[in-house]
């Protein structure tokens, strides 16, 4: 993938378009793309938007995953793209420390008593400074609660294809 332009001093890529050049994804443009995330592997699709209408969305402000928006960073208006991605460089490895064991009375002081869970479940749970995390439920029974707190997609490698429509 190449961009062109030069760092200016807060280390933001600056791409300058000369008349008749098709505009370049930068840092912090707005775009509209078609973009389909799925696992390499199977390609099981995982989200898509090619069947629909494109997405809009401004790169930088988190409405796409940030290791996404890296690889699309000096494409031009236009053009299609895939890429595909090592698990380090898209959501991560799998990380066996985030599978944690909560206590059944724990979680069930921090839920609503009238869901009934199940495994694959995702469930918000509260942090202790108060902001909000998630995890997915791996196994429930009356003595505790296995989560899985990795990122999803954490260990799988995905393949991203992109049709960028426009810059601005």
């Amino acid at each position: 993938m190449s961009t062109s332009g030069g760092d200016d001093e807060a280390g933001t890529i600056e791409h300058q378009v000369s008349a008749g050049e098709p505009a370049r994804v930068a840092a912090g443009a707005h775009l509209t793309l078609h973009y389909r995330v799925s696992l390499a592997d199977s390609g099981q699709d995982v989200m898509s938007t090619f069947a629909g209408k494109p997405a809009t969305l401004q790169l930088g402000i988190g409405q796409m995953a940030e290791p996404l928006e890296r690889c699309l960073l000096g494409l031009v208006e236009g053009s299609s793209q895939s890429f595909e991605l090592a698990p380090a460089q898209a959501f991560g490895e799998r990380n066996p420390a985030l599978l944690q064991r909560l206590a059944r009375r724990v979680f069930d002081a921090h839920v609503s008593g009238d869901s009934a869970y199940a495994p694959g479940d995702l469930v918000e749970l509260p942090a202790p400074d108060g902001s909000r995390y998630a995890g997915v439920i791996k196994a429930i029974n009356n003595e505790f609660v296995l989560f899985d707190f990795n990122h999803p997609l954490a260990g799988q490698r995905i393949r991203l294809d992109v049709q960028i429509l426009g810059v601005l």
